[in-house]
């Protein structure tokens, strides 16, 4: 397996009763995953902290109106 994974560049999902629960990738894939994450942990923070003192229950409503307004806009096209 690890040399499918090192040599070919394959990934392998290993399932736990029939779910998914763990994938072997290349280390260079790994740490292009790690870096992807790291960006958006990094756009993510202004974000969040406008957020920050807006009930749960406020910004889950503000999303789904945002979300329902460009649905609305992209049917109008």
């Amino acid at each position: 397996m690890l040399n499918r994974v090192q040599y070919r560049h394959d990934s392998i999902v290993i399932n736990k009763d029939d779910k998914p629960v763990a994938v072997l990738v290349d280390a260079q894939l790994f740490a292009r995953i790690r870096r992807l994450q790291d960006r958006f942990d990094a756009l993510s923070k202004p974000t969040e902290a406008g957020f920050a003192n807006t009930p749960e229950a406020e910004g889950l409503a503000e999303i789904d109106a945002a979300v329902a307004e460009v649905r609305a806009q992209r049917k109008r096209r």
